[in-house]
């Protein structure tokens, strides 16, 4: 009787995530804070050379963010006997949905204040249209390209457990390398001296396509299915990984030369995410933190770590608001740049100040929103009030008969 009635074990919570969504978001708000401080610059000073050739190091976060979306969908719904995808599909639209669609009106009228433009609502309500529709403004590329994961997911799940074995997912993922590789020299070397009049939006846009970080997505999903197998080869070869990664973050400064000296390329291309060097950095970057992680995940119980632990913890759960929310301080911090009168020198040295202020607005932001009722919304953490309010009044008590 006991054992019929017994609870079904629950999945290990971990831990090592949450310090990962923590470097990742904390290292997006780091990237662009460093394009608002070279923004003030000369083009042709030493210090904007430095900041420029500086900022491809920080070219991993929007692929750790890909791969701990596989790996965390597929730690939730892959193993389930009876997933109903409409379910989920509710479920994630909604969860994203709501604050992608409240962000994008917030940001549309913010920026027609501080331009002090004049909006109908009708011109309003298309600005947000073609906001929500392209994901082109305020960073909000991430969403567009999770709602399109989170349509094929179900066939990414059927085509995991088609395969079956763990040789077959090797060899999945190995295709997915090749064919992630072979996307980004056509990125680079091809795509940019093409013309691309009359490409639909997705492909003449494919930093917004899902097929353009579909080896992340894909690394993550086998992570969670083989965790323990992954963890113990990651141990076994760490030493390596650490010291691949770091040549490789060195490397970085030659590729920016190279782009720059050798191919002649602009800023825009020469800073561009979509390389084929730095998809082996970034995927040694993503493999780097996922160590630091499981070390932090053994550590972060220990007497002098429940600081740090907490923070992390707290962190984690506001980091999609940090994302969605970036764009105030960002802006702010722009502003208060470009009205200033700093030379390039004091911008350089300046650049981990403007950092911690940005984030730290954010953070203090967004952990005002998770604390308040009904701001929750806005960072995908709604404090469910009208919920509480009508289950507080579906108690009251009727009046007995007599």
């Amino acid at each position: 009787m006991a054992n019929a009635q017994a609870k079904k074990k629950k999945k290990p919570y971990l831990y090592e995530v949450d310090l990962m969504r923590v470097i990742f978001i904390f290292g997006v708000l780091a990237n662009h804070a460093t394009t608002a401080v070279t923004t003030p610059m000369k083009t042709d000073s030493v210090p904007y050379i430095i900041m420029l050739a500086s900022h491809l190091i920080l070219h991993f976060t929007r692929m750790g963010f890909m791969f701990i979306s596989g790996l965390v969908l597929f730690l939730q719904y892959y193993h389930r006997k009876n997933n109903s995808w409409p379910a989920f599909w509710v479920k994630r639209y909604k969860g994203s949905g709501i604050p992608y669609v409240l962000w994008n009106c917030i940001y549309t009228l913010f920026v027609a204040v501080a331009a002090q433009q004049t909006l109908t609502m009708t011109q309003w309500g298309q600005q947000v249209w073609q906001h929500l529709l392209h994901a082109d403004g305020f960073y909000m590329y991430y969403l567009l390209v999770m709602f399109q994961l989170y349509l094929i997911f179900p066939l990414l799940v059927k085509l995991f457990k088609s395969l079956k074995t763990t040789r077959n997912h090797l060899w999945l993922l190995g295709i997915s390398a090749l064919v992630q590789l072979l996307f980004l020299f056509w990125a680079k070397y091809r795509f940019p001296y093409i013309d691309h009049t009359g490409w639909p939006y997705m492909f003449a846009n494919y930093g917004n396509f899902i097929g353009s970080y579909q080896f992340y997505f894909l690394g993550g999903a086998f992570v969670s299915i083989h965790y323990q197998e992954t963890i113990a080869f990651l141990r076994k070869h760490h030493r390596a990984i650490y010291w691949l990664t770091a040549l490789l973050a060195v490397g970085t400064q030659g590729l920016y030369q190279f782009n720059v000296k050798v191919l002649g390329l602009t800023r825009h291309y020469a800073e561009l995410i979509h390389q084929p060097y730095l998809f082996v950095y970034a995927t040694m970057m993503v493999l780097t933190v996922f160590l630091l992680s499981l070390e932090y995940a053994k550590r972060r119980t220990r007497p002098h770590w429940q600081w740090f632990a907490k923070f992390v913890a707290l962190s984690s759960k506001i980091s999609f608001g940090i994302y969605l929310g970036q764009t105030v301080a960002l802006t702010f911090v722009t502003k208060w740049l470009s009205l200033q009168h700093f030379g390039d020198w004091q911008l350089l040295f300046m650049a981990p100040v403007v950092y911690l202020v940005a984030l730290g607005f954010t953070w203090l932001m967004c952990f005002f929103f998770y604390k308040v009722p009904p701001f929750g919304i806005l960072i995908g953490r709604p404090q469910g009030v009208i919920k509480r309010i009508l289950k507080q009044l579906s108690k009251k008590e009727v009046p007995e008969n007599d």
